[in-house]
């Protein structure tokens, strides 16, 4: 594949995820790895976004500081240093195969979610399904970094304000991320041509990151969301086709 059709995926892939991470708290950014898994193999998508996403953490922290849930962190945090452990411990065991499969799997699982996580009252915080779905979510977020799906069916049912439920998001994938980034290195995820990738797509993540800012208050989260999934979807499909 040559540069320009790479970035004909990254590109997207990166803004979206800035998208996200700045104003949705995570509704577009499992699109990304997904999509530039399109363009390299599933392994080196994974390594390439990591540090994607720590800056794209890093550049939306400012607009929501102080902003997040404490008590929802306080379960989530333990249970996704859990995940990572277990996802360290057993990411020599998947192939190429097995995790664009898994990542397709993920992305389509993320739509059903969304059509069952919707609920006409608050449902209180669950410490034990909270640490449960944020093991989880550490674990997928370190195999595929696609740790929304369990972090969005722990939160979206207790309907917390739309500010606060970004905000928590957005830090507990800042603090997962930077936990994944010693046994990343460890593992040998950070190859010269890898880190190249990251720092030739880096301008695109403030960018997108404002943006997700300025469309937070400007758009139809219904709809947003709708729109998201509907992405997602196609994308995971792509993937499960591709590596069947």
């Amino acid at each position: 594949m040559t540069l320009h059709d790479f970035l004909l995926f990254a590109l997207p892939a990166i803004f979206l995820t800035g998208l996200s991470k700045g104003g949705f708290g995570g509704a577009l950014g499992g699109l990304a790895v997904p999509l530039l898994a399109l363009a390299t193999s599933p392994k080196q998508a994974v390594a390439v976004m990591l540090p994607i996403l720590c800056l794209a953490d890093v550049v939306g922290l400012k607009a929501y500081w102080r902003k997040w849930d404490t008590a929802n962190l306080r379960v989530m945090l333990p249970g996704a240093a859990l995940g990572i452990a277990i996802g360290s411990l057993t990411f020599g065991f998947f192939d190429e195969r097995a995790i664009g499969l898994l990542i397709g799997v993920i992305a389509i699982l993320f739509v059903g979610l969304g059509l069952i996580a919707s609920h006409p009252t608050p449902r209180p915080l669950h410490k034990g399904r909270g640490t449960l779905l944020s093991t989880l979510a550490g674990f997928t977020s370190f195999v595929a970094h696609a740790g929304g799906p369990p972090v969005m069916m722990h939160l979206m049912p207790q309907l917390l304000d739309k500010v606060r439920f970004v905000a928590t998001v957005n830090l507990f994938f800042l603090l997962t991320n930077a936990a994944k980034l010693f046994p990343y290195a460890a593992l040998g995820q950070f190859s010269r041509d890898n880190l190249l990738l990251s720092l030739m797509l880096a301008p695109i993540v403030p960018l997108g990151v404002w943006s997700g800012l300025w469309l937070q208050s400007r758009i139809n989260h219904l709809w947003f969301y709708r729109i998201a999934r509907l992405g997602i979807l196609l994308a995971g499909v792509q993937l499960i086709w591709r590596y069947l």
